[in-house]
């Protein structure tokens, strides 16, 4: 089983570990900073001993490197990897606003979320709503903003699944529940949000700066998408 860096440490850039399996274009090592594809975020890119990370996929237990050479990096070699940080805190930015903007829709009108795609320069997400009028957009996104300027701390912690499970507001998505495992890992963002989630995050919400919506549109009878961006907040280098 891979050790997850990117849970212990999300702000972890650069690691060493160990190849256990390598076959063609895909890479198994004993450890590993780089978040795989999953849950509607990308997958991180970088390098692994100079070779190129162009994906990163996860199957059960284990996470996969798609490197650009097949064959370069062998089982047992002592590898340096390094992840494109830049692409990973867009990332991380975008998925902890996700969670403030679905939170804020969900106690407003109880939608819950029936589709998400997050991305380092624009994201959507997809709520089961019959209304999405202009108005109300301008009135979540001034709450998300809001949520975010308060500098709120996310932090993660896991739980056993059936006292998670227990928890009001924890599961957003619509017809989902979190896998089936015995323990959850679950995210909390100050007093907003809490949910089970595997993602990667950013430590304060004062990192996210403000959040644009980019358009919007009607994907079905219930269905509502939105668009949004970030513009990145002003003398917050990422730590």
């Amino acid at each position: 089983m891979t050790r997850k860096l990117y849970w212990e440490d999300m702000y972890c850039r650069e690691f060493d570990a160990v190849v256990t399996a390598s076959e063609g274009g895909r890479v198994v090592l004993d450890q590993t900073a780089f978040y795989p594809r999953g849950g509607g975020l990308v997958s991180d890119t970088g390098t692994l001993g100079g070779v190129k990370v162009t994906e990163v996929l996860k199957e059960g237990d284990e996470v996969f490197h798609v490197v650009e050479t097949p064959g370069a990096l062998a089982l047992g070699q002592a590898v340096h990897g390094s992840i494109d940080w830049d692409r990973r805190h867009k990332v991380m930015r975008m998925h902890t606003t996700a969670h403030i903007l679905c939170a804020v829709v969900h106690r407003e009108t109880g939608a819950l979320i029936t589709g998400n795609q997050i991305s380092p320069d624009e994201s959507r997400i997809d709520f089961n709503l019959e209304d999405f009028n202009r108005e109300r957009i301008s009135d979540y996104i001034k709450a998300a903003n809001e949520a975010v300027a308060r500098g709120l701390e996310v932090s993660s912690f896991f739980m056993k699944r059936e006292e998670a499970l227990k928890m009001p507001g924890l599961v957003k998505l619509a017809n989902a529940l979190p896998p089936s495992v015995d323990v959850l890992r679950i995210v909390k963002i100050g007093d907003v949000d809490t949910q089970a989630d595997g993602g990667v995050h950013v430590g304060n919400t004062r990192e996210i700066g403000e959040i644009v919506v980019e358009r919007t549109e009607n994907k079905g009878k219930n269905n509502r998408r939105l668009y949004f961006s970030l513009r990145q907040p002003a003398g917050r280098p990422a730590r």
